[in-house]
C-alpha cells in the first residue's frame, strides 16, 4: 500500500545536519506540536511538556550538554520533551482534574482516583519511578511529532545523547516537577539522505492465530 503516510515514514530519518538558512513556519511547527499534544497517554494523564527553543544563544549553551551534536545548533526549532513528576501524583490534584474532564459522577471520579493510586502504588512511590513511567510515555508523543513533521517534508532527529542533569540545570528546571526525557531538533536536511536500512518485515512481525 502506497499512501501519504507510507511516504512520510519512508521520508523520515535521523537528520544529522540541518540547513541553518531554512526556518520552519509557525503554522508548520504548530501542526507538529499538535500531533504531540493529541497523543495518547496512560490513564490520560498527558504527563509531558514541550519546550520549543528558537533562541540561538540558548542552543549554543545547550550544545556542550548534548555531546556537542551539530543538530542542536543547526536546527530551526529545538524541542526538549519533559516528563512530568509532580503532576501525576494524586496529591497534586492534577489526576483528579484529568478524570473530571470526563462525564463522570463524583463517585466514579473517586473510584478512578482509587484505581489509579492503587494500580500505580509502586510507580508513584518515588520520583525516580515516576520519571521512568512518564518518560516512557513521552516517546509516543515524540514518534507522532516526528511522523507529522515528515508528513509535511520537515526533518527531525531524536536525541538521547545528552547529559540529563546538565541540560536540566541549563534550562533552570525544577526537577521535582519536570525532568528531561528526550530532545528532538526539527528543520530541513542539508544533504540528501541514503535509503533507510531496516530489518525485513517477516523478521520483526509474527502473527499468532
Amino acid at each position: 500500500m502506497n499512501n501519504d503516510f507510507s511516504k512520510a515514514m519512508a521520508f523520515r530519518h535521523a537528520c544529522k545536519v540541518f540547513d541553518e538558512d531554512k526556518t520552519i513556519s509557525d503554522e508548520q511547527m504548530h501542526f507538529i506540536l499538535e500531533a504531540g499534544r493529541q497523543s495518547p497517554s496512560f490513564f490520560g494523564m498527558e504527563g509531558w511538556k514541550f519546550l520549543v527553543i528558537t533562541n540561538e544563544a540558548l542552543k549554543v549553551k545547550l550544545r556542550p550538554d548534548c555531546w556537542n551534536q551539530v543538530q542542536i545548533t543547526s536546527c530551526s526549532h529545538l524541542v526538549v520533551i519533559l516528563a512530568a513528576i509532580e503532576n501525576v501524583k494524586p496529591s497534586s490534584g492534577v489526576p483528579l482534574k484529568r478524570f473530571a474532564r470526563r462525564p463522570l459522577s463524583d463517585e466514579q471520579k473517586v473510584a478512578y482516583i482509587e484505581l489509579y493510586t492503587n494500580h500505580l502504588s509502586k510507580t508513584l512511590s518515588t520520583d525516580e519511578n515516576i520519571y521512568h513511567w512518564t518518560s516512557k510515555q513521552t516517546y509516543i508523543a515524540l514518534a507522532n511529532m516526528m511522523t507529522a513533521a515528515a508528513y509535511i517534508g520537515i526533518d527531525s532527529c531524536p536525541i538521547e545523547g545528552f547529559e540529563k542533569e546538565k541540560v536540566e540545570e541549563t534550562l533552570g528546571l525544577d526537577r521535582s516537577k519536570w525532568q528531561v526525557s528526550v530532545i528532538v531538533p526539527f528543520g530541513y536536511r542539508l544533504n540528501e539522505q541514503s535509503s533507510q536500512l531496516r530489518v525485513l518485515f517477516d523478521e520483526v512481525v509474527e502473527f499468532i492465530d
